[in-house]
């Protein structure tokens, strides 16, 4: 019997899938196209940057931060408690990336035409959602530290 993954048989899903996957193929075409439009050796060069960046400095840098993280609560053994900080700090994280030229203010008169509010408003913005979200993300760790142990206390003891 073939399976879908079953050499010899190729499958193509649903005609809604199709279409949806023919769409955003032309979506995606088309906003390849008028991107290049401009400067296409300008927009190559940023992408190929972009992705060295990433690869050679980011990816490193966050790795090594995440291992730290995960190290220093293995030795008070709350490693589970590693999603409670990765979860904000990559959000934060891709918040600055997203905003980097509103945030450290090096931004010219487009950007400031273009939100109508002066450059000095955003890092402050930044860091108060940043706040919220290690704030958030801490007020569910303690809600579930409660839970576990009000289910501890309700649990029967043992027969042994």
């Amino acid at each position: 019997m073939r399976g879908p993954l079953m050499p010899g048989r190729f499958a193509l899903g649903s005609p809604l899938h199709l279409l949806l996957l023919s769409c955003s193929f032309a979506l995606a075409a088309y906003a390849g196209v008028r991107l290049l439009a401009g400067d296409w050796f300008g927009v190559a060069l940023w992408v190929v940057g972009a992705a060295l960046l990433h690869d050679l400095v980011l990816l490193p840098l966050y790795a090594a931060a995440d291992r730290a993280l995960v190290r220093g609560l293995g030795r008070v053994r709350r490693r589970e408690w590693t999603m409670y900080v990765r979860v904000p700090a990559a959000l934060s994280g891709l918040l600055l990336l997203v905003w980097f030229p509103l945030i450290s203010g090096m931004v010219d008169e487009r950007y400031r035409s273009g939100t109508g509010l002066p450059p000095e408003v955003f890092l402050p913005r930044w860091l108060l959602i940043t706040a919220v979200l290690f704030g958030g993300s801490a007020l569910l760790l303690v809600v579930r530290l409660l839970r576990l142990r009000r289910a501890a206390k309700c649990r029967p003891p043992a027969v042994h």
